[in-house]
C-alpha cells in the first residue's frame, strides 16, 4: 500500500496496486464514520447542552404571570369590548398558533398579540353579571432566552352593564376650574364615570357632617362625598351658623372625603325684610332686576355672592376643590306644554324665564372668576320632563352653555330603576359631552315611595356619576335622610358604589 496524503478524516484516500483487501477497507470506513459523528455532535444550535439521545434541553425558567388587566376577580367590568393584558415575569415568544392556546368562556376573543413580556387581546361580553374566564394553555408562550414554556394559567372577571356610551367627547379637563385640586377632582370623577357611582349625602341643611356620621354609624361606611348648602349664608356669622370657618369641610377632606357645594339662594320677602325665601310667590324680589345696577335686588345679589366668595376663597387657599351646584331645578314646571296656574318655576331664579336665568348663571360665573374663584366644578341641574314628552318639553333652552358647565345633574325622588334609566339616557343624549349625575335623590315626599337603590338603577343602565341623598331631619330613620336604613345598608355595600374609604 502506498503512503496516504496528510489529510484529516473523514477524507481517507485509498489506492491499491494489487487486488483490494475488502475486509481491511470495511474497517477503515467504520472508523471514518465514527470520526464524523464526533466532530458534528458536540455543538447545540440554541446554546443548550447535549443529551445522550442527540436532542436539546431548554435553559432558564418558565414564564410566570405577574399581573393581569382587568385584575383577577374584578367584579365591575363594563359590558362590550374589554382590553385584556397578561404580563409575565420575562420577555416571551408565542409557541405555535396562539389563538388556539388562549381561550375564554363567557366572552369571544380577538386580536391576540404579544410584545416583550405581555400578551394583549380583546374580550367581548354583552351579558350582564357574566363570569368571564380567560384560559392560557400550557405551552402557549415560552421564555425568549431559555425557551422554557409556561404552565397553564386561568383568571376571571365579572361584567356589569356599562354606561351606553361614555362619550369620548367629554373633555379630559374641566371647562370651569383651573386649580390643580379642581383638575384632580374632575379627573377622578371622569375616571369613575360609567364604571362606578360615587356616594354622597346632604349635610343637615347647611355646614356640618352630621348625616354622614349617622350613615357611618348605621353602615360602617362613610359616603364618599358630603354636600354643604350656603342656604343660611345671609345669617352668618351667628352662634348657630358660621360660614367664616371652614373647619367642618377641612375635617371632611382630611379624612379622605370629597366636597360638594350648593346654594339655596335666599332673598328678602320684600325690600328691607329680615325674612327670606327661595319661593317666588313669597317675595317681591324681581329676578331680572338682580342684573340691573342700582336696584335693591342687584345690591342683594352681589352682597350675598361676596359672602359666598369669601368662604370659597378660604377653601381654595386650603387646597380644597368642590363641585358647585347653584340655581338648581330652574325650570320647575315651566316647560309644561299646556300652561296653567301651577306650571311655574319653583324658585325665584327661574321665575323670569330661560333667558334671564342663563344671564343670572353667567353673571355669577363671571363674578366668581373676577374675584379669583377657580376651584369649582360647575354642575347644572336639568329639570328634564320627567319622562313625559306628551305633556312637557325639554328644558334644553335653559342650559347656560358648555363653557359654563362641567356636569349635568338631575333630581329624582321615588323613581324606579327603569325610570332612572330613562332619565339618564335622555340627559346623556341631550348633553353627550358632559358627565351626568344624580343631583338629589330620596323617597317621594308625596307618596313616600322609596327611591331605587344604586344596584337597581345601575343594573337598569343609569350610570350616574354620583348620587346625593337629601336630608330630612328627624323622620324616623337613623340617618335623618330621605332614604331608609335598609336602603343605606344596601347602597353602601354595593359593588357599584364608591364609599369614602375607596376614594383614591
Amino acid at each position: 500500500m502506498e503512503a496516504q496524503p496528510n489529510v484529516a478524516p473523514p477524507f481517507l484516500f485509498f489506492h491499491f496496486k494489487k487486488k483490494a483487501n475488502m475486509k481491511y477497507l470495511k474497517l477503515l470506513t467504520l472508523f471514518a464514520v465514527a470520526l464524523l459523528a464526533g466532530s458534528c455532535g458536540d455543538e447545540n444550535d440554541d446554546g443548550g447542552s447535549s443529551s445522550g439521545g442527540g436532542g436539546t434541553t431548554p435553559t432558564g425558567t418558565a414564564p410566570i404571570v405577574i399581573t393581569t388587566s382587568p385584575n383577577n376577580g374584578a367584579t365591575d367590568i363594563a359590558l362590550g369590548e374589554q382590553a385584556i393584558t397578561i404580563t409575565f415575569d420575562q420577555p416571551i415568544n408565542v409557541a405555535g398558533d396562539i389563538s388556539k392556546k388562549v381561550t375564554a368562556t363567557g366572552a369571544t376573543l380577538g386580536n391576540i398579540s404579544f410584545s416583550n413580556a405581555s400578551l394583549s387581546f380583546k374580550a367581548t361580553c354583552n351579558t350582564t353579571n357574566t363570569a368571564v374566564v380567560i384560559n392560557v394553555a400550557a405551552g402557549a408562550v415560552k421564555g425568549k432566552t431559555g425557551g422554557v414554556e409556561n404552565a397553564a394559567y386561568t383568571f376571571s372577571y365579572t361584567t356589569v352593564k356599562g354606561a351606553e356610551p361614555v362619550n369620548p367627547d367629554i373633555s379630559s379637563t374641566p371647562a370651569t376650574a383651573s386649580t390643580e385640586e379642581a383638575k384632580k377632582l374632575y379627573s377622578y370623577l371622569l375616571e369613575q364615570y360609567g364604571k362606578k357611582t360615587i356616594s354622597s349625602v346632604m349635610a343637615n341643611v347647611n355646614w356640618n357632617n352630621e348625616c354622614a356620621e349617622k350613615v357611618y354609624q348605621l353602615t360602617g361606611k362613610y359616603p364618599a362625598m358630603n354636600c354643604y348648602d350656603f342656604i343660611h349664608i345671609l345669617y352668618s356669622p351667628a352662634n348657630w351658623i358660621d360660614y367664616t370657618t371652614i373647619k367642618p369641610v377641612q375635617d371632611w377632606v382630611n379624612a379622605g372625603g370629597l366636597v360638594q357645594l350648593m346654594w339655596h339662594f335666599n332673598v328678602p320677602k320684600f325690600e328691607g325684610s329680615t325674612d327670606a325665601t327661595c319661593t317666588p310667590s313669597e317675595t317681591t324680589f324681581k329676578t331680572a332686576n338682580a342684573l340691573v345696577s342700582g336696584t335693591w335686588e342687584n345690591k342683594w345679589f352681589y352682597e350675598q355672592m361676596d359672602k359666598v366668595v369669601a368662604t370659597l376663597l378660604k377653601l381654595q387657599d386650603a387646597g380644597i376643590a368642590a363641585t358647585w351646584r347653584p340655581f338648581h331645578e330652574a325650570a320647575g314646571n315651566a316647560t309644561a306644554k299646556q300652561q296653567a296656574y301651577w306650571t311655574k318655576a319653583w324658585f325665584w331664579w327661574g321665575y323670569d324665564g330661560a333667558e334671564t336665568y342663563k344671564k343670572l348663571w353667567i353673571a355669577m360665573f363671571d363674578y366668581f372668576k373676577e374675584k379669583g374663584v377657580k376651584n369649582l366644578i360647575w354642575v347644572w341641574t336639568t329639570q328634564n320632563y320627567n319622562g313625559n314628552s306628551a305633556n312637557y318639553n325639554q328644558d334644553t333652552n335653559w342650559y347656560p352653555g358648555d363653557e359654563y358647565v362641567d356636569i349635568v345633574a338631575r333630581d329624582l325622588y321615588g323613581y324606579t330603576g327603569a325610570q332612572h334609566q330613562q332619565e339618564f339616557e335622555e340627559i346623556q343624549r341631550c348633553y353627550p359631552n358632559k358627565m351626568v349625575a344624580l343631583g338629589e335623590c330620596g323617597w317621594d315626599g308625596n307618596s313616600s315611595k322609596e327611591s331605587a337603590t344604586p344596584d337597581e338603577y345601575w343594573e337598569a343602565g343609569a350610570k350616574w356619576s354620583h348620587f346625593m341623598v337629601w336630608y330630612q331631619g328627624d323622620n324616623g330613620t337613623s340617618t335623618g335622610t330621605m332614604c331608609s336604613d335598609a336602603w343605606w345598608k344596601k347602597a353602601m355595600s354595593d359593588a357599584s358604589v364608591i364609599t369614602r374609604d375607596q376614594v383614591k
